[in-house]
């Protein structure tokens, strides 16, 4: 858990250095940095992908590390980014910055001790290039996009204002691959024969996803389907039969309490050997933050 004074710790000028002098006493707090511009709620690019049956030509890929499960209790300590052309399959533009931490009690899974976040950077510029790239881009893309976009709009980190879609949740994977339904970035890139040489680094995990898109020979049907509308779902089947369930992807006891249940399109919804029904989200909202809650 990380709630200590941020003025126990201090990052030098991008001034300071150039002058080559001692830090002067603490900068501002992440938090204070100045971020980029506010946005509308759909950035102009994103505007180019409205008409119906279109595809975004502009993914950003990214991916955060950070010190903490829970954005209240923690901060994104790192950011990586790809700008990935989908008509060329190619990466146009990738950046990758480490943001200043007091502390990193997540250091044994991502490997980035506090102090080295904390060494002399330009992290405020990275961020403002993140935001180019963030305002080129018509969709963001990240695997268990679920947990990456909660620390979005936190300082330092801008809003995102962008569809995102997830390669873990919204992309249905070819069976040939052997993959499970909700596969981690690792088993993916093995499955399309790319070399896994580091994990839980950002803009490594952007790389992987990067080098499968560009060997996705179906990836344009992969990404519209992915885009389809979602609907919460509650499996229907007994207890006996829960394999069924799990290997269908359904999570027990997430966003539904004492269910299997998962976010489908119509699609996927018919594609399964069991009944479903239809939950309402906001509903099961409500009952998952109680239960964080302990109420």
């Amino acid at each position: 858990m990380v709630n200590e004074d941020p003025a126990a710790w201090s990052q030098p000028s991008l001034l300071e250095l150039e002058a080559g002098a001692p830090p002067s006493g603490a900068p501002p707090e992440p938090a204070s940095a100045p971020g980029p511009a506010p946005r509308d709620s759909r950035s102009a690019a994103g505007a180019e992908c409205t008409a119906a049956g279109s595809l975004p030509e502009r993914l950003l890929i990214i991916d955060t590390e950070t010190t903490h499960l829970d954005p209240d209790e923690g901060r994104c300590i790192e950011l990586g980014a790809i700008l990935f052309h989908l008509p060329a399959r190619a990466v146009l533009a990738q950046l990758s910055t480490l943001l200043p931490c007091p502390e990193n009690p997540a250091e044994p899974v991502n490997g980035i001790p506090a102090a080295v976040s904390r060494l002399p950077m330009p992290w405020r510029e990275g961020l403002q290039a993140f935001a180019a790239l963030l305002d080129s881009a018509q969709l963001v893309v990240a695997h268990n996009a679920a947990f990456d976009r909660r620390w979005f709009g936190r300082p330092p980190l801008p809003a995102v204002p962008h569809r995102w879609l997830c390669t873990m949740e919204d992309i249905s994977w070819p069976g040939t691959l052997g993959l499970k339904p909700r596969p981690s970035v690792r088993d993916l890139a093995l499955a399309h024969g790319i070399p896994v040489w580091a994990a839980h680094r950002a803009l490594t995990d952007c790389t992987y996803l990067a080098q499968v898109f560009e060997r996705c020979d179906n990836l344009d049907q992969l990404v519209r389907e992915g885009l389809e509308p979602r609907h919460l779902y509650r499996a229907c089947i007994s207890y006996e039969d829960r394999q069924l369930a799990r290997q269908a992807g359904f999570r027990w006891n997430d966003a539904v309490p004492g269910a299997w249940s998962r976010r489908l399109s119509e699609r996927q919804r018919q594609g399964l050997s069991f009944p479903v029904v239809a939950v309402d989200e906001n509903a099961s909202f409500v009952s998952a933050k109680r239960r964080e809650m302990g109420g």
